[in-house]
Protein backbone atom coordinates (compact mmCIF):
# COMPACT_ATOMS: atom_id res chain seq x y z
CA UNK A 1 0.00 0.00 0.00
CA UNK A 2 1.39 3.38 -0.96
CA UNK A 3 2.09 5.91 1.78
CA UNK A 4 -0.76 8.43 2.16
CA UNK A 5 1.80 11.14 2.82
CA UNK A 6 3.59 13.32 0.30
CA UNK A 7 7.38 13.42 0.35
CA UNK A 8 9.04 16.75 -0.31
CA UNK A 9 12.49 17.77 -1.45
CA UNK A 10 14.46 20.97 -1.38
CA UNK A 11 13.04 21.67 -4.83
CA UNK A 12 9.47 21.33 -3.61
CA UNK A 13 7.71 24.66 -4.07
CA UNK A 14 3.97 23.93 -3.88
CA UNK A 15 3.87 24.46 -0.12
CA UNK A 16 0.60 24.31 1.81
CA UNK A 17 -0.30 26.43 4.83
CA UNK A 18 -2.75 26.06 7.69
CA UNK A 19 -5.09 28.79 8.85
CA UNK A 20 -4.18 28.25 12.50
CA UNK A 21 -2.08 26.05 14.76
CA UNK A 22 -2.66 25.01 18.37
CA UNK A 23 -0.09 23.22 20.53
CA UNK A 24 -0.81 21.87 24.02
CA UNK A 25 1.97 20.56 26.27
CA UNK A 26 0.58 17.20 27.42
CA UNK A 27 3.76 15.99 29.09
CA UNK A 28 6.85 17.80 30.36
CA UNK A 29 9.14 17.63 33.38
CA UNK A 30 7.22 20.40 35.16
CA UNK A 31 3.54 21.32 35.54
CA UNK A 32 1.55 24.53 35.88
CA UNK A 33 1.17 25.69 39.49
CA UNK A 34 -1.92 24.28 41.26
CA UNK A 35 -3.04 22.50 38.11
CA UNK A 36 -4.67 19.05 37.81
CA UNK A 37 -1.94 17.83 35.46
CA UNK A 38 0.63 15.12 36.13
CA UNK A 39 4.27 15.73 35.22
CA UNK A 40 6.87 13.23 34.10
CA UNK A 41 10.39 13.16 32.69
CA UNK A 42 9.61 13.35 29.00
CA UNK A 43 7.61 15.36 26.54
CA UNK A 44 4.42 15.09 24.51
CA UNK A 45 2.82 17.77 22.34
CA UNK A 46 -0.79 17.69 21.16
CA UNK A 47 -1.09 19.56 17.88
CA UNK A 48 -4.21 20.75 16.09
CA UNK A 49 -4.15 22.40 12.68
CA UNK A 50 -7.09 24.13 11.01
CA UNK A 51 -7.21 24.50 7.25
CA UNK A 52 -10.28 25.33 5.20
CA UNK A 53 -12.54 24.16 8.01
CA UNK A 54 -10.77 20.80 8.46
CA UNK A 55 -9.10 20.10 11.83
CA UNK A 56 -6.19 17.63 12.00
CA UNK A 57 -5.04 16.24 15.34
CA UNK A 58 -1.51 14.94 15.82
CA UNK A 59 0.31 13.63 18.89
CA UNK A 60 4.04 14.37 18.89
CA UNK A 61 5.80 11.94 21.26
CA UNK A 62 4.11 10.26 24.22
CA UNK A 63 6.49 10.76 27.16
CA UNK A 64 7.18 7.64 29.21
CA UNK A 65 4.06 7.32 31.39
CA UNK A 66 0.75 6.45 29.70
CA UNK A 67 -0.95 6.93 33.09
CA UNK A 68 0.15 10.57 33.33
CA UNK A 69 -0.48 11.25 29.65
CA UNK A 70 -4.03 9.85 29.67
CA UNK A 71 -4.79 11.78 32.88
CA UNK A 72 -3.76 15.02 31.21
CA UNK A 73 -5.67 14.23 28.03
CA UNK A 74 -8.81 13.59 30.05
CA UNK A 75 -8.36 16.84 31.99
CA UNK A 76 -8.18 18.68 28.66
CA UNK A 77 -10.99 16.67 27.01
CA UNK A 78 -8.63 15.30 24.35
CA UNK A 79 -9.84 11.97 22.95
CA UNK A 80 -7.38 9.30 21.82
CA UNK A 81 -9.97 8.12 19.32
CA UNK A 82 -9.79 11.44 17.47
CA UNK A 83 -6.07 11.32 16.63
CA UNK A 84 -5.18 11.52 12.94
CA UNK A 85 -1.50 10.63 13.39
CA UNK A 86 1.32 10.15 15.90
CA UNK A 87 4.90 11.32 15.36
CA UNK A 88 7.80 9.83 17.35
CA UNK A 89 10.72 12.24 17.14
CA UNK A 90 13.36 9.69 18.16
CA UNK A 91 13.83 6.41 20.02
CA UNK A 92 14.37 7.56 23.61
CA UNK A 93 12.15 5.97 26.24
CA UNK A 94 10.99 9.33 27.62
CA UNK A 95 9.40 10.11 24.24
CA UNK A 96 8.10 6.70 23.17
CA UNK A 97 7.28 4.45 26.11
CA UNK A 98 3.73 3.16 26.11
CA UNK A 99 2.91 4.03 22.50
CA UNK A 100 1.53 0.53 21.85
CA UNK A 101 -0.56 0.70 25.03
CA UNK A 102 -2.01 4.05 23.98
CA UNK A 103 -2.85 2.80 20.51
CA UNK A 104 -4.52 -0.28 21.97
CA UNK A 105 -6.67 1.97 24.17
CA UNK A 106 -7.99 3.77 21.10
CA UNK A 107 -11.00 2.46 19.20
CA UNK A 108 -9.42 3.69 15.96
CA UNK A 109 -7.28 1.44 13.80
CA UNK A 110 -4.64 2.22 11.23
CA UNK A 111 -3.44 5.38 13.00
CA UNK A 112 -0.25 6.46 11.19
CA UNK A 113 2.81 6.37 13.46
CA UNK A 114 5.52 8.41 11.75
CA UNK A 115 9.19 7.96 12.63
CA UNK A 116 12.68 7.50 11.22
CA UNK A 117 13.48 4.00 9.85
CA UNK A 118 16.21 3.39 12.45
CA UNK A 119 14.04 4.14 15.48
CA UNK A 120 13.86 0.46 16.51
CA UNK A 121 17.65 -0.11 16.55
CA UNK A 122 19.42 -1.15 19.78
CA UNK A 123 20.19 2.00 21.75
CA UNK A 124 21.90 2.16 25.12
CA UNK A 125 24.49 3.77 27.38
CA UNK A 126 27.38 1.96 29.03
CA UNK A 127 28.55 4.57 31.57
CA UNK A 128 28.30 4.29 34.54
CA UNK A 129 26.59 1.00 33.67
CA UNK A 130 24.80 -0.61 30.75
CA UNK A 131 21.25 0.70 30.38
CA UNK A 132 18.75 0.39 27.56
CA UNK A 133 17.27 3.82 26.78
CA UNK A 134 15.69 3.11 23.39
CA UNK A 135 12.37 1.68 22.26
CA UNK A 136 11.15 -0.95 24.69
CA UNK A 137 10.20 -4.48 23.70
CA UNK A 138 6.59 -3.65 24.55
CA UNK A 139 6.72 -0.92 21.88
CA UNK A 140 8.30 -2.94 19.08
CA UNK A 141 7.23 -2.40 15.48
CA UNK A 142 5.17 -5.58 15.62
CA UNK A 143 3.36 -4.55 18.79
CA UNK A 144 2.67 -1.04 17.51
CA UNK A 145 0.98 -2.44 14.41
CA UNK A 146 -0.81 -5.16 16.40
CA UNK A 147 -2.19 -2.39 18.63
CA UNK A 148 -3.72 -0.51 15.71
CA UNK A 149 -0.85 1.65 14.51
CA UNK A 150 0.34 1.90 10.91
CA UNK A 151 4.06 2.57 10.78
CA UNK A 152 5.20 5.19 8.29
CA UNK A 153 9.01 5.26 8.40
CA UNK A 154 10.87 7.96 6.49
CA UNK A 155 14.32 9.50 6.49
CA UNK A 156 13.12 12.12 3.99
CA UNK A 157 11.09 15.28 4.61
CA UNK A 158 7.38 14.52 4.31
CA UNK A 159 4.08 16.36 4.39
CA UNK A 160 1.85 14.78 7.05
CA UNK A 161 -1.14 16.97 6.34
CA UNK A 162 -1.36 20.21 4.36
CA UNK A 163 0.80 22.75 6.18
CA UNK A 164 2.38 20.24 8.60
CA UNK A 165 5.68 18.55 7.75
CA UNK A 166 8.24 16.23 9.32
CA UNK A 167 11.90 16.97 8.69
CA UNK A 168 13.15 13.46 8.14
CA UNK A 169 16.85 13.04 8.89
CA UNK A 170 18.49 16.40 9.60
CA UNK A 171 21.94 17.13 8.10
CA UNK A 172 24.56 17.98 10.74
CA UNK A 173 26.18 20.98 9.07
CA UNK A 174 27.72 23.13 11.80
CA UNK A 175 30.73 22.27 13.92
CA UNK A 176 29.22 23.33 17.24
CA UNK A 177 26.21 21.03 17.38
CA UNK A 178 28.18 17.80 17.55
CA UNK A 179 26.43 14.43 17.86
CA UNK A 180 25.63 13.41 21.44
CA UNK A 181 28.43 11.58 23.25
CA UNK A 182 28.03 8.50 25.41
CA UNK A 183 25.19 6.99 23.37
CA UNK A 184 25.72 3.58 21.79
CA UNK A 185 24.16 1.20 19.33
CA UNK A 186 25.12 -2.32 18.31
CA UNK A 187 26.79 -3.07 15.00
CA UNK A 188 28.44 -6.37 14.10
CA UNK A 189 28.27 -7.46 17.72
CA UNK A 190 30.13 -4.37 18.89
CA UNK A 191 28.96 -1.29 20.81
CA UNK A 192 29.61 1.73 18.60
CA UNK A 193 28.76 5.46 18.97
CA UNK A 194 25.20 6.38 18.06
CA UNK A 195 24.76 9.73 16.26
CA UNK A 196 20.98 9.82 16.83
CA UNK A 197 20.30 10.02 13.10
CA UNK A 198 16.67 9.17 13.88
CA UNK A 199 16.09 12.59 15.47
CA UNK A 200 13.33 14.34 13.51
CA UNK A 201 11.33 17.53 14.04
CA UNK A 202 8.20 19.14 12.60
CA UNK A 203 7.52 22.34 10.69
CA UNK A 204 4.08 23.95 10.75
CA UNK A 205 3.42 26.69 8.21
CA UNK A 206 0.68 29.16 9.13
CA UNK A 207 -0.80 31.41 6.45
CA UNK A 208 0.43 34.90 7.26
CA UNK A 209 2.06 33.61 10.43
CA UNK A 210 5.31 31.99 9.34
CA UNK A 211 6.95 28.72 10.37
CA UNK A 212 6.68 27.15 13.81
CA UNK A 213 9.25 24.45 14.61
CA UNK A 214 8.33 21.59 16.96
CA UNK A 215 11.09 19.46 18.47
CA UNK A 216 11.32 16.47 20.75
CA UNK A 217 14.90 16.83 21.98
CA UNK A 218 16.61 18.46 18.98
CA UNK A 219 19.49 15.98 19.18
CA UNK A 220 20.32 17.02 15.61
CA UNK A 221 20.92 20.56 16.91
CA UNK A 222 18.30 23.28 16.89
CA UNK A 223 20.30 25.47 14.48
CA UNK A 224 20.71 22.55 12.07
CA UNK A 225 16.94 22.00 12.33
CA UNK A 226 16.23 25.66 11.62
CA UNK A 227 18.65 25.65 8.69
CA UNK A 228 16.86 22.65 7.20
CA UNK A 229 13.51 24.38 7.61
CA UNK A 230 14.86 27.49 5.89
CA UNK A 231 16.14 25.35 3.00
CA UNK A 232 12.87 23.45 2.65
CA UNK A 233 10.65 26.51 2.92
CA UNK A 234 12.56 29.54 1.59
CA UNK A 235 10.85 32.81 2.28
CA UNK A 236 8.99 31.59 5.36
CA UNK A 237 9.63 33.76 8.42
CA UNK A 238 10.44 32.01 11.69
CA UNK A 239 7.46 32.37 13.99
CA UNK A 240 8.38 30.22 16.98
CA UNK A 241 10.03 27.14 18.44
CA UNK A 242 8.51 24.72 20.94
CA UNK A 243 9.98 21.59 22.53
CA UNK A 244 13.23 20.34 23.98
CA UNK A 245 16.61 21.71 22.86
CA UNK A 246 18.92 19.28 24.70
CA UNK A 247 21.30 21.84 26.14
CA UNK A 248 21.19 20.23 29.58
CA UNK A 249 24.57 18.53 29.09
CA UNK A 250 26.08 21.17 26.82
CA UNK A 251 29.21 23.12 27.66
CA UNK A 252 28.72 26.84 28.44
CA UNK A 253 30.29 27.86 25.12
CA UNK A 254 27.75 25.83 23.16
CA UNK A 255 24.85 27.17 25.22
CA UNK A 256 26.02 30.75 24.62
CA UNK A 257 26.51 30.10 20.89
CA UNK A 258 23.08 28.49 20.57
CA UNK A 259 21.31 31.35 22.33
CA UNK A 260 23.16 33.98 20.26
CA UNK A 261 22.64 32.19 16.95
CA UNK A 262 19.00 31.54 17.76
CA UNK A 263 18.46 35.22 18.49
CA UNK A 264 19.98 36.07 15.11
CA UNK A 265 17.24 33.98 13.44
CA UNK A 266 14.69 36.41 14.97
CA UNK A 267 11.95 34.08 16.22
CA UNK A 268 8.87 35.82 17.61
CA UNK A 269 8.88 33.40 20.55
CA UNK A 270 10.63 30.32 21.93
CA UNK A 271 9.08 27.89 24.42
CA UNK A 272 11.66 25.35 25.56
CA UNK A 273 11.75 22.79 28.34
CA UNK A 274 12.37 19.12 29.11
CA UNK A 275 16.02 18.49 28.13
CA UNK A 276 16.84 22.16 27.55
CA UNK A 277 18.13 22.42 31.11
CA UNK A 278 18.10 25.33 33.53
CA UNK A 279 21.33 26.80 32.17
CA UNK A 280 19.97 26.69 28.65
CA UNK A 281 16.70 28.27 29.70
CA UNK A 282 18.49 31.07 31.55
CA UNK A 283 20.72 31.81 28.55
CA UNK A 284 17.74 31.86 26.19
CA UNK A 285 15.75 34.10 28.52
CA UNK A 286 18.66 36.56 28.78
CA UNK A 287 19.43 36.59 25.07
CA UNK A 288 15.93 36.57 23.59
CA UNK A 289 14.77 39.52 25.71
CA UNK A 290 11.16 38.69 26.52
CA UNK A 291 10.59 36.24 23.68
CA UNK A 292 11.38 33.13 25.76
CA UNK A 293 9.19 31.14 28.15
CA UNK A 294 9.83 27.80 29.87
CA UNK A 295 7.46 24.98 29.04
CA UNK A 296 5.05 23.56 31.61
CA UNK A 297 2.61 20.68 31.33
CA UNK A 298 -0.76 22.22 30.53
CA UNK A 299 0.41 25.23 28.52
CA UNK A 300 -1.58 25.87 25.32
CA UNK A 301 -0.20 27.94 22.44
CA UNK A 302 -2.26 29.27 19.53
CA UNK A 303 -0.75 30.64 16.32
CA UNK A 304 -2.53 32.34 13.42
CA UNK A 305 -1.99 35.31 11.12
CA UNK A 306 -2.36 37.66 14.10
CA UNK A 307 0.59 36.07 15.92
CA UNK A 308 0.91 33.82 18.98
CA UNK A 309 -1.21 33.70 22.12
CA UNK A 310 -0.97 31.54 25.23
CA UNK A 311 -3.86 30.70 27.52
CA UNK A 312 -4.68 33.24 30.24
CA UNK A 313 -3.17 31.19 33.10
CA UNK A 314 0.23 31.11 31.41
CA UNK A 315 0.18 34.80 30.50
CA UNK A 316 -0.18 35.59 34.20
CA UNK A 317 2.77 33.35 35.10
CA UNK A 318 5.16 34.81 32.53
Amino acid sequence: MASPFKKITKEYSNVSHVDSLSITILAEDTVLYESPFLGQHGISLYVETLREGVVRKVLVDVGQSPLALVNNMEELSIDLDDLDAVVLTHCHYDHTRGIAQLLAASSSSGIPVIAHPSIFRPHFVVDPEWRDIGMSEEDSAERIEASGGKLVLTSDPMEIFPGLYVSGEVPRLNEVELPPTGLRTSRGGMAVPDRMDDDISLYALVEGGGMTVLTGCAHAGIINILDMGAALFPGESLCGIVGGLHLIEAEPDRIEWTAKTLAERSPSWVGAGHCTGFGGQMALAATLEGKFFPLRTGISIHVDSDGMEMDSIVSILF
